[in-house]
């Protein structure tokens, strides 16, 4: 048996920037490119939905509905992408070029049959879906007008992605957020032109802005091929010698899935919240669809926050730094509070104002101005779950990491949302959020605190303590020329 020194955690610290740069310039340097790309992907939908809602609040109420299908989609599409990028940075950390450009062959193809099939299964689920929400028959067109071609865009947002989480893995965060800023640009200059005709361009309303949504996410998709492909990349499609190895597509989806469960998590919480609302009117329902698309642009640039931090975290937890690991959870959760706590200054200030972007009808200010306050006055408190569900995740206690969000989005928020509805009406709906991130993080801080207590823990000392009495039990064994233990 060959047990290495501890001293070695030390050296190797010392060789990597997570474990010798100042935290948060080391923090704002690895989180601006993941930001960026979260706060790209999420304008897709709140782009659309501005400038549906100058049509008319029927077609935002139509493409508020759709949302729980394109978020869905997307939580897939991000699941895949997780895994591909765990893997591809596994086989790269062996040394094993041969099996990372192996596992970008696998995730190609498993993206474009994936792509292909839920298309498919979109395309039959649409009439049954709107039919569940609204017997109002304008709604119900413009619903199955903009779905039955935003679903198209499935191909293209399955295979960009994955290829964009692949050039991540090899440490290249620059390229895959221009090729996805591409996408996003040529969507917002295509959507007043397709939507309301202009330049001599036939107005098609919603269809213009599932058209102008199809066409960003193929951009991305066709720029992205180019960089893996003609420009110079640390992985490669590999076709010499390649095989299908049906474990690699088990892989990649086992390693992804809590990542494609947590992201869809959202588009569940607004299927229920649509359920609520739409007992109340359908404006109500459309302002919903505003509220969330606004939300997510704050809370998804807060994720890319976590991204930066996640991988800084982890460094330290393996190489046994526990100052340096809580430091990196304090100075993130700080910065998460600032971010999401600027959120809550805007939308108490100018709620109006944020309304005023979609058009909002005299009834939808009246009850929204009071409801983006309320829920926006959650958002501090998210930041909490945010970062100790990350902090779990990177010190080996995902399942911790899954009871939050369950918690937040879910478990907590559903009876929160029903028993304050029957007491209070509509504003119980708004207030649901804040108890519901209330009491998740006093569950965050009980768990904290009792993971620290009772383990798996990170008891640094007792591991090194361990160690000193195999130092002396090995004493008169010797070492190797590394420097290692040899019993």
């Amino acid at each position: 048996m060959i047990i290495r020194k501890k001293q070695e955690d030390e050296e190797y610290i010392g060789e990597n920037k997570m474990g010798t740069q100042p935290v948060v310039p080391l923090l704002i340097s690895m989180a601006l490119p993941p930001m960026s790309s979260m706060f790209m992907q999420y304008t897709y939908n709140f782009v659309d939905c501005m400038f549906v809602s100058w049509i008319s609040e029927d077609a935002l109420t139509a493409v508020s509905l759709a949302f729980p299908i394109t978020t869905l989609i997307l939580s897939i599409s991000i699941g895949l992408g997780v895994g591909t990028n765990a893997l591809i940075a596994r086989r790269l950390g062996g040394k094993d070029q041969d099996g990372a450009n192996n596992i970008v062959s696998h995730s190609l193809i498993l993206s474009s049959i994936l792509g292909i099939i839920l298309t498919i299964i979109a395309l039959f689920i649409v009439k049954p879906f709107f039919s569940a929400f609204t017997d109002n028959a304008t709604i119900y067109q413009l619903g199955l007008d903009y779905t039955y071609i935003v679903v198209f865009m499935v191909f293209g947002n399955m295979v960009h992605i994955s290829i964009q989480k692949m050039i991540q893995a090899t440490g290249n965060m620059i390229s895959p957020m221009l090729f996805q800023m591409a996408g996003v640009v040529l969507n917002f200059v295509l959507d007043p032109i397709l939507i309301f005709g202009w330049f001599g361009m036939p107005a098609m309303g919603v269809k213009g802005a599932a058209i102008a949504t199809v066409l960003g996410y193929f951009f991305s998709m066709i720029l992205a091929f180019y960089v893996l492909i003609f420009t110079k990349q640390k992985v490669r499609i590999k076709t010499k010698g390649f095989h299908l190895e049906w474990k690699i597509f088990r892989e990649i989806i086992i390693i992804g899935l809590p990542s494609l469960v947590m992201n869809a998590l959202g588009g569940f919480m607004v299927v229920f919240s649509n359920i609520f609302l739409a007992s109340y009117s359908m404006t109500a329902v459309a302002f919903f669809g505003i509220y969330f698309k606004i939300q997510q642009l704050i809370t998804m640039t807060v994720n890319g926050l976590i991204q930066g931090c996640m991988p800084v975290m982890a460094y330290n937890y393996g190489a046994h730094n526990k100052p340096r690991l809580m430091e990196t959870f304090k100075a993130g959760l700080s910065i998460a509070i600032i971010m999401m706590g600027a959120g809550t200054v805007i939308l108490w200030t100018f709620p109006g104002n944020a309304l005023g972007l979609f058009r909002a009808s005299h009834e939808m200010l009246e009850f929204g101005i009071p409801a983006l306050r309320i829920m926006s006055s959650s958002f501090i408190l998210a930041a909490f779950g945010f970062m100790f569900a990350s902090f779990f995740q990177a010190t080996e206690r995902v399942y911790y990491s899954m009871i939050i969000n369950l918690l937040r989005q879910l478990v907590l928020l559903m009876p929160s949302m029903w028993l304050l509805s029957r007491m209070m009406g509509i504003s119980g709906i708004w207030w649901s959020f804040l108890v519901a991130e209330l009491v998740t993080t006093i569950v965050c801080i009980v768990l904290f605190i009792q993971s620290e207590i009772r383990g798996p823990g990170i008891r640094f000392e007792e591991e090194y303590l361990a160690d000193d009495l195999l130092d002396q039990f090995f004493e008169d064994k010797g070492t190797n020329e590394g420097g290692e233990y040899i019993r």
